[in-house]
């Protein structure tokens, strides 16, 4: 390939922007992500590019400007018009659902938001988006939350303008994020939308093709693209790009779930089906367009250096390229002498019709809306007395008894504004709401089983030794949980922002009655003013719930029913042990198999359901900006933050990595701090490589002074390891905090950390447990000797039965600290 040199205005190097050709040799970039190593910033940038003369120019735009983002889609629409939708605006937000038109006009640049009624596809990054004139196309991407396989088309050419989902009765693509999309309008194909590769849920890279058709009636389906030669496949690839070129479809760089896979420049010929391959491409997250028999690209990654964006433009002349593909090069002969099909790529102006008449009639269609509306806001607008930053308070102060002369003793409590339309049960039956809704009774009735049995802070000395707490909880109760908890998690980001006040906890290992000693010893999260503080504090778990303790399900269970009752204040982290290959070997599967009886291989068991949940814990959080708090560690491989944020869940931990990404979670479940504070470099991490795979460390002090720096930040909190005296410090900004006490009958003590709301960082220690006659911990080798049904529904083969001989982890050794605060 040929790198071309570009005068003018040169965009900072980026990924994730779009580049579309908007009039003959005239191509306009938008949006990416620009930086270095992690330093990333979305961008809302505007370039136009003159190919002949290569030359750049940085646009100033007006009007409706859309945001900065990345991961969006723009196409070429009228000459000298683009349209963009969707994106990622970082930090783990997402652009809004909007479609904005942009127009070029002698060197500047306006905006237009297109008026839409209706349903939208939502927001979304990651997807596609294709003109087959007068619809766009959008298909599947990420919301967020998960990979999607929905289809919507837009009129342009229809007003009022909507959105219509597209039901397809035929065969479906999967699910998938980050694939390719292109407009075929000859051959066989013609007027097909044809879509290949991505990533799907499970984080593999896919290597099919798929054409979407409107047909005269008004339908629309898919068709799997046939592929003549088994033997002769394409590779599993996702953020790539593809163009036609008549009957051909390039596939064009992008990678794979190998780590330094080398994937060919790939064509595919929708006439006969056949692929050819060509010496590969090495990029990802570019952009690519054609002009005439040359294929350019600009930006994105390089395959040899995956954190850094590249600057310039690289030409490839398909002439040469095809030299030795006699069938392909008389194929793009003949597309060379097709007018029709060079204005496919290098829009012109409709005949008889002005350059600005898409742009125009939004524009006039926005108009007629903002008269009608006119009226109304007026009537509704407030005066703020010239103070923009009035705002809402986000709780109300309820009053629960009236006359002047009663004791209002415990009467008068904090609501949050969302829940206050369900104060009038509290009130009194006089009391009616019309207003109501059965949502929130729901949940409440929901939980009441789980807070009744679970949530016993005063009354835990009680529980008989070795008694089981879930008699009084249903199967179908604890799946109801579930279902509720996951729908929040999944619209949390994989790392949590969050502020001070506080409290974290570390292990907690199926030692429940530990929970409920911290709970009494140092308040709980209850509503009660008294007893609780869950009005003025935030909770921080650090993960590992489950596993080896008796009590691993009221653990969890417990912990799900806070997180729905308190979403924005109860945060779950993910540890190593909520994953089904470890909770299998330390005890959950037991737990699960001896309380309810249940097959653990069965996908509608309480642990096939609880694993699922899992998979949306947040990996890791940030206080204030200034304190990281994870399970295990930094590892060796993550060097920023935003490196986290790129993480989709659901998230399964692989455990002989391939991806950068599948690497960073299991370095930040796993991953343990050096012993000594005067270690300076990583050290090999036998004790906790379980698998043998040699992808755990222990990171030593300049791995972690680097990190810290690099991410301004103050100070490390994390769990994972046991510790004498409940907490360790390591230097000045490393805390290991480990709740349950006396692991593994080893007699340490617990603590958890109080963070206040001006930074002092507290520990409150619990002493090693006097439980007579409690069994805290399980012993896994008996699983060897158990009946026969223990054996059929668990399942425990001869290497997971030697995992489960292996001792308890030892504890850190022991450093000289006291309960003092720390700054």
């Amino acid at each position: 390939m040929e790198a071309m040199t570009f005068g003018g205005d040169n965009p900072q190097p980026r990924f994730g922007h779009t580049i579309c050709m908007i009039a003959p040799n005239k191509i306009a970039l938008f949006g990416g992500a620009v930086g270095d190593t992690g330093k990333y910033i979305i961008t809302g940038d505007v370039y136009i590019g003159d190919v002949i003369q290569r030359k750049w120019k940085r646009i100033e735009a007006s009007g409706s400007v859309p945001t900065n983002r990345a991961a969006h889609q723009a196409l070429a629409i009228e000459l000298n018009q683009m349209i963009i939708f969707g994106g990622a605006v970082g930090g783990g937000g997402l652009a809004d659902d909007n479609l904005f038109v942009f127009e070029l006009r002698d060197d500047t640049g306006t905006w237009v938001t297109v008026p839409v009624i209706g349903t939208t596809p939502g927001r979304r990054y990651g997807h596609t988006m294709v003109l087959i004139k007068p619809y766009l196309i959008v298909f599947g991407g990420n919301t967020g939350q998960e990979p999607v396989n929905d289809a919507w088309s837009f009129n342009l050419e229809k007003s009022p303008y909507s959105w219509s989902k597209l039901e397809c009765s035929s065969e479906q693509p999967c699910v998938r994020v980050y694939h390719s999309a292109a407009h075929c309008n000859t051959g066989s194909a013609n007027g097909m939308m044809v879509t290949f590769g991505g990533r799907t849920s499970d984080q593999s890279a896919l290597n099919d093709a798929w054409g979407l058709r409107r047909h005269r009636d008004g339908r629309w389906d898919w068709v799997r693209a046939p592929y003549k030669n088994q033997n002769e496949i394409p590779a599993q690839r996702y953020q790539h790009s593809t163009l036609f070129l008549g009957t051909l479809m390039l596939v064009i760089g992008g990678r794979s779930n190998q780590v330094g896979d080398t994937l060919p420049f790939e064509i595919y010929d929708t006439e006969t089906s056949e692929w050819y391959k060509f010496q590969s491409i090495q990029r990802f997250r570019h952009s690519s367009w054609l002009v005439d028999q040359f294929l350019y690209l600009h930006g994105g990654f390089d395959s040899d250096q995956p954190n850094i964006p590249t600057e310039g433009i690289l030409r490839l002349d398909l002439n040469k390229r095809f030299a030795q593909t006699p069938q392909l090069l008389r194929q793009l002969n003949t597309i060379r002498n097709d007018n029709t099909f060079m204005e496919s790529f290098n829009p012109r102006a409709p005949p008889n019709s002005s350059n600005n008449n898409t742009q125009d009639q939004f524009r006039r269609t926005n108009q007629q809306a903002q008269q009608r509306n006119q009226q109304t806001q007026q009537q509704v607008r407030v005066s703020s007395a010239n103070n923009k930053n009035i705002r809402l308070a986000n709780q109300a102060l309820v009053a629960m008894v009236y006359g002047p002369e009663e004791d209002i003793t415990n009467q008068v409590k904090k609501v949050p504004i969302d829940k206050l339309q369900d104060e009038h049960r509290k009130l009194g039956a006089g009391f009616q709401d019309p207003n109501s809704q059965n949502k929130s009774q729901f949940v409440e009735q929901m939980l009441a089983p789980f807070i009744q049995n679970l949530l016993l802070p005063k009354d835990y000395q009680s529980i008989p030794p070795n008694s089981n707490l879930m008699t009084g909880i249903r199967k179908d109760s604890i799946i109801k949980l579930c279902d509720e908890v996951q729908r929040i998690l999944e619209k949390e980001p994989i790392v949590l922002k969050l502020r001070r006040p506080i409290k974290i906890y570390g292990n907690l290992n199926g030692q429940y009655l530990d929970l409920m000693r911290f709970f009494d010893h140092f308040k709980a999260p209850y509503d009660n003013l008294y007893n609780g503080d869950i009005d003025s504090q935030d909770y921080l778990f650090l993960g590992d719930y489950v596993d080896r303790g008796t009590r691993s399900l009221e653990i969890i269970l417990l912990l799900f029913t806070l997180k729905v009752k308190y979403g924005d204040q109860i945060h779950l982290l993910r540890g190593h042990h909520e994953d089904p290959k470890i909770n299998k070997i330390f005890g959950f599967a037991d737990e699960c198999y001896l309380k309810y009886a249940e097959d653990i291989n069965d996908p509608n068991s309480i642990y096939q359901r609880i694993n699922r949940v899992f998979q949306y814990l947040p990996l890791a959080a940030v206080i204030e900006d200034k304190i990281f708090c994870v399970h295990g560690g930094i590892g060796q491989t993550i060097r920023t933050i935003d490196e986290i944020e790129l993480i989709q869940k659901p998230l399964q931990i692989i455990h002989d990595p391939v991806t950068y990404q599948q690497k960073i979670a299991l370095e930040l479940l796993w991953s343990d701090p050096c012993l000594n504070e005067d270690e300076l470099e990583n050290q090999p991490n036998v004790e906790r490589d379980l698998f043998q795979n040699k992808s755990i460390i222990r990171f030593g002090n300049n791995r972690i002074n680097n990190f810290l720096q690099e991410n301004n930040l103050n100070m490390i909190i994390r769990s994972h390891e046991p510790t004498n005296e409940g907490f360790e410090r390591l230097n000045t900004n490393v805390i290991t905090i480990f709740s349950c006490s006396d692991y593994g009958n080893c007699g340490n003590k617990g603590a958890i950390l109080s963070i206040t709301k001006r930074g002092d960082i507290i520990p409150k220690v619990i002493p090693t447990a006097n439980l007579i006659n409690e069994a805290r911990w399980l012993n896994l080798e008996e699983a060897a000797q158990r009946a026969s049904g223990f054996v059929k529904y668990v399942d425990i083969n001869n290497d997971e039965l030697q995992y489960r001989r292996r001792p308890f982890t030892p504890s850190r050794q022991k450093k000289i600290g006291s309960q003092k605060q720390f700054k």
